[in-house]
């Protein structure tokens, strides 16, 4: 399992979350919900935990 950490705008990380759920090669196992990065309200941070899958 990957533990993988997202930054950016909130519509990047939602640009990148439909790129993720669209690929075949590994299974969402969760996505967090925005965190906002300390000291700008522009950037966010998300966390994402991906299992490979095995064709």
């Amino acid at each position: 399992m990957l533990k993988i950490r997202l930054q950016g705008t909130t519509n990047e990380l939602k640009w990148f979350r439909k790129i993720l759920e669209k690929n075949s090669n590994f299974e969402i196992l969760s996505i967090s919900e925005p965190y906002p990065n300390k000291g700008t309200n522009k950037y966010f941070r998300v966390y994402v935990d991906v299992e490979r899958i095995r064709h």
